[in-house]
């Protein structure tokens, strides 16, 4: 039918194979809602949970010391009991900029002070469930302040600073697992600093 013709090799925008019946939020926090959402599609009706992020994308930041070093943060995440390299990433607290979450989540956790913050990409976190996106910010020109991070899993959480290559062995051999920090560490592999002028 007309309807499933596309125009270029992949069309992320072609109509949807379902239809939306019915909408109901059943979760609302401070960070995000969450939804019962009942679809018709060619298997019937079927029921979906999916959640919001208030505030738009959460943000993170890679950063690169003027010696090729990246600070990463020691963090212990409750819901996988597990501890976890990686650097942070926050949502923005009401009409705050991604900018300025950059900057903020840089020197409250990491300790330090950037002078250039450049957005260098935007992901799904999980589809299957979530409308988050998460922006990567690549922050250089890096000079230490002092640290004021405290949250709750881990009030002052340890910096450790890893060259480029240790990065990328880590995230090889499976020691660092979280998503952002992949897929940061990836790009900056493949010459990130040099694709955007640095």
């Amino acid at each position: 039918s007309m309807d499933s013709d596309t125009y270029r090799p992949f069309d992320p925008w072609r109509p949807t194979p379902v239809k939306e019946e019915s909408r109901k939020q059943i979760v609302e926090t401070h960070y995000f809602n969450v939804d019962r959402v009942a679809q018709f599609g060619e298997v019937g009706q079927f029921e979906r949970f999916i959640l919001h992020e208030n505030n738009g994308d959460t943000v993170g930041v890679l950063a690169v010391t003027a010696d090729g070093k990246i600070p990463f943060v020691e963090q212990y995440r409750i819901p996988t009991h597990r501890w976890t390299l990686e650097f942070r990433q926050a949502m923005p607290r009401a009409n705050e900029q991604y900018l300025d979450v950059a900057s903020r989540k840089l020197r409250e956790e990491a300790g330090y002070e950037a002078s250039k913050l450049t957005q260098f990409t935007r992901f799904i976190n999980t589809p299957s469930f979530s409308s988050q996106y998460t922006a990567l910010y690549l922050a250089t020109g890096l000079k230490e302040v002092d640290r004021s991070a405290i949250g709750p899993e881990t009030p002052r959480p340890a910096v450790r600073l890893y060259t480029q290559q240790e990065a990328m062995e880590m995230v090889t051999n499976g020691t660092i697992v979280d998503a952002k920090t992949i897929i940061a560490i990836l790009r900056l592999h493949e010459g990130l600093l040099e694709h955007i002028g640095m």
